[in-house]
């Protein structure tokens, strides 16, 4: 994988981005213009990739039978976030049927940050499946308190390009989103494991945030994926994914978000607002926003900075291909 745009990366990504339409969220009246017809070398990548969105900041992608799972948080137990009676004391939860439904067999888990909504079911999908990990020191230490095999979890910082044969795995350092107050829940890094096992959701610190950008290496696909609405633009200078998906803020505190990150990528063919739904319903109704987020500002945002890239709204029931159209 290059960090530069060559020329087959900047034609199928404008192949994926051109004349398309933006994909109704469920539910709404939002109507789907025609699409052209995608080039044939687009179709061919598009189709040897799957994609599936797991609500919050969550992706299933499956490359060639092989699965990888990025921050997977699918118990989606309440809080109290969303009703006004946020407890930081809730117990940590994890449903295995829940979890099994949707995972498959992965053989690598990524994750973003260690925030409850981003971690909490990742160490039942370690233990029971064997999948590796890859996070933080922070990420490392919370999973080794529960148990997870220390030779399973892969530490990273940020910068490294890892091989897993056939898919590559590029660790970008990035930030972690910011409130109205410029601030968030739970920050804090971990340089050992807790003393005891992790209960609450106020035991599991951000723990610095990555972004990841995964190739298809057969097909060349790539997605940029986050897990938090802030930037470290320099980081992801010239890497120029197809598709990137791109989570949603719910202040404005970090400045110019939208366009910053999207001029760093080099404007991709398609870009996917993720983490604006309400995470504490669950994944078998239609998404949900959550309130606090200014989706439709972020689309418009996007549509005005990068008017060539194809926003799609994902659905939780839905697969889509590698171009993000959905699959029948």
């Amino acid at each position: 994988m290059s960090n530069g745009p060559d020329r087959r990366t900047l034609l199928r990504g404008a192949a994926f981005g051109a004349a398309a339409p933006l994909l109704p969220l469920a539910g709404t009246a939002a109507a789907a213009t025609p699409a052209a017809p995608a080039a044939p070398a687009s179709a061919a990548a598009a189709a040897a990739v799957s994609l599936r969105w797991l609500g919050t900041a969550g992706w299933r992608i499956d490359v060639d039978g092989r699965t990888v799972l990025f921050d997977p948080f699918l118990t989606r137990f309440r809080t109290g976030l969303f009703d006004g009676a946020f407890d930081p004391a809730t117990r940590l939860v994890t449903d295995p049927d829940l979890v099994r439904e949707h995972i498959g067999a992965p053989e690598l888990v990524l994750v973003s940050h260690s925030h409850w909504d981003h971690l909490s079911d990742v160490p039942y999908i370690a233990k029971s499946t064997g999948a590796r990990v890859v996070g933080t020191e922070t990420t490392f230490h919370l999973l080794t308190a529960w148990g997870v095999d220390p030779g399973q979890i892969c530490v990273v910082k940020g910068g490294e390009v890892l091989d897993f044969d056939g898919v590559t795995v590029e660790v970008v350092s990035s930030l972690h989103s910011r409130n109205a107050k410029r601030s968030y829940f739970a920050p804090g890094t971990l340089n050992a494991p807790p003393r005891k096992a992790p209960r609450t959701i106020a035991d599991l610190v951000e723990g610095d945030t990555l972004a990841f950008q995964v190739t298809a290496q057969d097909s060349g696909l790539s997605a940029f994926l986050t897990g938090a609405s802030d930037v470290a633009d320099r980081a992801v200078q010239g890497l120029r994914p197809d598709v990137a998906m791109m989570a949603v803020p719910s202040s404005t505190a970090t400045h110019q978000y939208v366009p910053r990150l999207l001029g760093a990528l080099g404007n991709p063919g398609v870009v996917v607002p993720v983490h604006w739904d309400n995470f504490e319903r669950p994944l078998s109704e239609p998404p949900s926003r959550d309130p606090s987020t200014t989706l439709d500002a972020f689309t418009a945002e996007v549509q005005r900075v990068s008017p060539a890239s194809r926003i799609a709204l994902p659905d939780y029931r839905t697969t889509y291909g590698g171009d993000m159209r959905p699959r029948a």
